[in-house]
């Protein structure tokens, strides 16, 4: 009778403790990244910030954009951090030039359609444009007199065969990517100057002489702190890519206060995102140090 009362007693406890209003709830939320450093240092920052504030937060990185994106349609992902230009190129085959490189523009578009999918696109980083670009050791570029990609451009209809180009498969393929930048820019590389690898290997071949021109992000540190150029994109080809948080309605109607804990990473600057690159691709810190470190330069936690 007595391990009767206990047990009643202890249940009741415990429903008791579950009822009560001021005693914190488990809020469990996914969080996606991409398959490049930028993407994982995002996908931690917001991990830090999100669980301070008592979510249980499991990071699922390391996937390309189409999938990434679809899982969070079907809801396998809760939150991660989008380009706007990507979304605009690749998910809506947006062409407008007018639309694509005009920050508000696109980020208008690109907002009003995915809250017809239950997409919630948070405030953009104005600061940052981590856009896509081509580089070339400083050497070579200066040897080449090559300083854009119309320079480029010409210089391989005069020299087909001579440069090796490195870039990711997605680079390859997608509507922002190589294959319609050779067609706006009216040059073509052979096949066989092609070179398709993983994203961060683009930056090594490239340092080791095994290609003469690369895809990169603009906020890579490498770009600087290895010597390499970028090839300004004078023809505008490449859309405005600033990242912001996209978030399953689902889940902000659940949590709203999801927006106010991310605010702060809109502190961020192309030039800030450089620098945490860097510290990760080449002063070897962990993505965990690196954002860490940033998030308490700005008193965000302890």
């Amino acid at each position: 009778m007595q391990s009767f009362w206990k047990t009643v007693f202890g249940t009741g406890l415990i429903l008791a403790l579950l009822s009560c209003p001021g005693l914190a709830q488990p809020k469990p939320l996914i969080i996606g990244g991409k398959n490049f450093t930028e993407q994982y240092i995002l996908a931690e920052m917001a991990k830090i910030l999100l669980e301070q504030k008592g979510f249980q937060v499991t990071l699922k990185t390391g996937v390309g954009s189409t999938v990434l994106r679809r899982s969070l349609e079907r809801g396998q992902v809760d939150l991660y951090f989008e380009y706007t230009g990507t979304a605009y190129t690749v998910y809506y085959d947006g062409a407008d030039r007018d639309v694509m490189t005009d920050p508000e523009k696109v980020f208008s578009f690109v907002k009003n359609a995915d809250a017809k999918k239950g997409l919630v696109w948070l405030p953009r980083m104005q600061e940052v444009n981590s856009t896509y670009t081509l580089i070339m050791a400083g050497q070579q570029a200066r040897e080449l007199n090559i300083s854009t990609i119309s320079e480029l451009a010409k210089y391989v209809n005069q020299h087909p065969e001579e440069l090796i180009f490195g870039m990711n498969a997605e680079f390859w393929g997608r509507p922002d990517g190589f294959r319609n930048l050779m067609k706006a820019y009216g040059f073509r590389v052979p096949p066989g100057n092609i070179r398709k690898m993983a994203t961060g290997l683009t930056y090594t071949a490239l340092k080791q002489g095994e290609t003469d021109v690369s895809m990169a992000f603009s906020t890579d540190g490498r770009i600087l702190a290895w010597g390499f150029v970028e090839l300004a994109d004078d023809r505008k080809f490449f859309p405005v890519y600033n990242p912001a948080p996209v978030v399953r309605k689902k889940i902000l109607a659940k949590y709203p206060e999801i927006k106010g804990i991310l605010q702060p990473l809109n502190r961020l600057s192309t030039e800030e995102l450089r620098k945490l690159n860097k510290a990760v691709d080449v002063d070897r810190k962990s993505v965990q140090a690196a954002a860490r470190e940033w998030l308490k330069s700005q008193e965000l936690i302890q």
